[in-house]
């Protein structure tokens, strides 16, 4: 029996395939199968990358220095960050402070903001994903991502929430299944003024539940937010550092945010690192205060380097370009995949994420409650005969592809083939 506490993104206990190594795009698994990685948004530039790689080899002949004490390797690392993803952004743009996940960033920037305005509401949208830690998970409004337990019996054992949480109307774009007539913000967003009146920050993200980057959507909270003096937090923990097909997904509309929280891709998946990105304003408001929120290995020598490194291969080879053009590759393949199968109910994404949802049950009912193996894992089990691993969420009726950045256009129809093989399994039982 093995003697490690897990979690999955699965219902039930069965144990996950076992990874043994990798390498670009590909996972190798203890089977002796070569998979493409569908869904590893943490892994930006895939598998054992030449110059992550590298880069922390290097940094691991450094010495072990925690946060609190300064480190070049640190100040380097914010530099690249503002000189590279935020070029064109230094009118507003701020200051980092580097973590380990986007969970922790996440807690960081709204605890921020409630000691900045002295609020304990938070406000975000609905079918959000923030994080399991501290308030970002009391800020995670999918159901079955509680922090707590879910009793496979049936029911739920919930930890107590941290902060009172007002939930906005999301967007509900998509390239297949969007509504007919779909209602401008202002429409959706009427009651925004009231919910967010004592709320300490807003943060939105762009794919969690399917929900994806809508500018009109972004600029109506954003100016709802300033005017109801809600903090807006960008959360690009997924879609920042490129997944996008550009730096960021916010940088599509009008509107700037005030913190913009970083993860998965800001390492190049080497190595575990995150960050809070503040505004000039939030800097200037932080002078003659001291931000009591401490980490011992928050900016680890290691994890710098790896942000460093990121950045310099991201913006060296181009990769934001290659990402856009993959982008109407998946939008085009998608819809045909869509118009195939009648057990897909919607699709939506952007650049390198994309989320399939299947007919089925809403997802407001899903508590992952059960032994019972979801129709998406079991379409995602399909797949693993085509030669790909296809990501779920954790829902019951959502698929996610998310492949490392620089995966070619021949291994991304392998991986749009692999998900069309899956997806026989849901036609059978959508009938």
């Amino acid at each position: 029996m093995s003697r490690l506490l897990r979690t999955g993104l699965n219902a039930g206990e069965a144990a996950p395939m076992a990874v043994v190594g990798g390498e670009g795009v590909y996972f190798h698994l203890a089977d002796g199968r070569k998979l493409i990685d569908g869904s590893n948004t943490g892994g930006g530039l895939g598998h054992r990358h030449p110059a992550m790689v590298e880069a922390i080899r290097r940094a691991a002949d450094t010495p072990v220095v925690n946060e609190g004490w300064t480190w070049i390797g640190r100040e380097q690392a914010a530099d690249d960050l503002m000189a590279t993803a935020f070029k064109g952004e230094e009118d507003w743009v701020g200051a980092v402070r580097f973590c380990i996940s986007g969970s922790e960033a996440n807690d960081m920037a709204l605890s921020l903001c409630q000691a900045l305005t002295q609020r304990s509401a938070l406000a975000t949208r609905e079918r959000a994903y923030h994080g399991i830690t501290g308030l970002s998970r009391s800020m995670t409004v999918q159901p079955q991502w509680h922090g707590g337990l879910a009793v496979h019996a049936g029911g739920s054992k919930l930890p107590a929430p941290m902060a009172p949480v007002r939930i906005l109307p999301a967007p509900n774009g998509a390239i297949y299944g969007a509504p007919a007539n779909n209602a401008p913000p202002s429409e959706y967003l009427a009651d925004a003024p009231r919910l967010l009146s004592d709320t300490a920050a807003t943060i939105i993200d762009y794919t969690q539940g399917g929900i994806y980057y809508d500018g009109a959507y972004q600029d109506e909270v954003a100016r709802c937010a300033r005017e109801a003096g809600s903090y807006w937090i960008a959360d690009e923990v997924v879609t920042g550092a490129g997944r996008a097909g550009r730096w960021f997904a916010f940088q599509g509309a009008q509107s700037r945010p005030d913190i913009v929280t970083l993860g998965k891709s800001l390492g190049g998946g080497a190595a575990a690192v995150a960050a809070v990105v503040v505004s000039k304003d939030i800097v200037e408001r932080l002078k003659g205060t001291s931000w009591q929120n401490y980490g011992t290995l928050r900016g680890h020598p290691i994890s710098m380097a790896a942000v460093s490194a990121y950045l310099k291969v991201v913006s060296d080879d181009k990769i934001l370009e290659h990402v856009a053009g993959l982008e109407r590759l998946f939008a085009r393949r998608l819809l045909a995949i869509a118009q195939r199968h009648p057990s897909v109910q919607r699709v939506a994404g952007q650049g390198v994420h994309w989320t399939v949802e299947l007919h089925g049950p809403d997802w407001r009912t899903w508590h992952a409650d059960t032994t019972e193996v979801p129709i998406a894992s079991r379409v995602a089990e399909r797949a693993l005969e085509a030669g790909a691993v296809i990501g779920t969420s954790g829902e019951q009726t959502s698929l996610f592809l998310a492949p490392p950045l620089i995966i070619s256009e021949r291994e991304a129809n392998q991986l749009l083939d692999a998900l069309d093989h899956g997806l026989d399994v849901a036609d059978e039982e959508h009938g």
